[in-house]
């Protein structure tokens, strides 16, 4: 365990990956009572860690920022050995008879509670406000600690690259709103379950939304050049990247793609072709 400041301390899960970076950053707020945020992978030297690291103090709440398998699913576990509600995010309805692009998540999660934006928990004397954050995922939270001015951004903002938008349940727009829903809040430092901690936050996502708009018109300029195809896309405007991250970065040059469409700026032809509309209002 790792101690970030007076009051925040953090672990990482055993789970890295070319998604993950060097794992998931289980982060722990309180001194005398606990919550766990985003307890992890369900895997049983985890989860003895992280009850060395709770040290046997009483955890007030497991919070969950959103239901990918290297983030909620310890909280089941966690919740029987310690007593704790589980508190966060709703849970994801999948239709059956739709695309899938579900098996990134935890279709056991259940809530004990789910908090609304700006609803909030006590915890050690702490406020912990809900700050819905869809995007990445349709149900993401983050977690502002109004005592010390720390954000927990699970994966909405993370500390070493950029998240991945997948449809159908990610969406490029509702992620693009969250992000100037960040920008102007004056939170004093982010704790990002993937990566370091971000000391400049304002500085940090105005670079993601200039970043993504950049990909945004280059995605509008590949198509409109002929290239056609997600995997035309993304060989053209990807160039050197790791093959495993291939099929993320399909995912998103696709969410921006629907996204363009919603906007009227391209339309979707036969066999996963796209056209330029040429109608360049926003």
């Amino acid at each position: 365990m790792e101690q970030l400041e007076p009051g925040i301390a953090r672990l990482l899960a055993p789970n890295p990956s070319p998604y993950t970076f060097t794992g998931t950053q289980v982060h722990l707020v309180g001194e005398d009572e606990l919550a766990v945020i985003d307890p992890g992978p369900d895997q049983p030297e985890h989860l003895a860690a992280l009850l060395r690291a709770i040290g046997g103090r009483p955890v007030a709440a497991i919070l969950i920022t959103h239901t990918h398998r290297d983030h909620s699913p310890a909280s089941r576990s966690l919740a029987a050995a310690t007593g704790a509600p589980i508190v966060g995010c709703p849970p994801i309805s999948f239709d059956e008879g739709g695309p899938r692009a579900d098996a990134g998540f935890d279709h056991h999660y259940s809530p004990d509670r789910v908090l609304a934006d700006g609803e909030a928990v006590a915890i050690d004397g702490r406020t912990v406000s809900a700050v819905h954050t869809p995007g990445h995922t349709s149900n993401h939270l983050c977690f502002a600690d109004e005592t010390s001015g720390a954000l927990f951004t699970g994966d909405h903002v993370m500390g070493w690259s950029t998240s991945v938008v997948i449809p159908p349940d990610g969406n490029m727009c509702d992620y693009l709103r969250s992000l100037d829903k960040l920008r102007v809040r004056h939170d004093r430092i982010y704790y990002p379950a993937h990566g370091d901690p971000v000391r400049d936050p304002k500085r940090l996502v105005r670079g993601m939304l200039t970043h993504r708009l950049q990909r945004e018109k280059q995605i509008l300029r590949r198509v409109a050049e002929g290239d056609r195809t997600v995997e035309q896309i993304v060989a053209a405007s990807y160039r050197g990247l790791d093959p495993r991250l291939v099929p993320a970065a399909g995912a998103s040059v696709l969410a921006h793609l629907l996204d363009l469409q919603r906007r009227g700026l391209v339309v979707g032809a036969e066999e996963g072709e796209w056209i330029a509309t040429n109608n360049d209002s926003r």
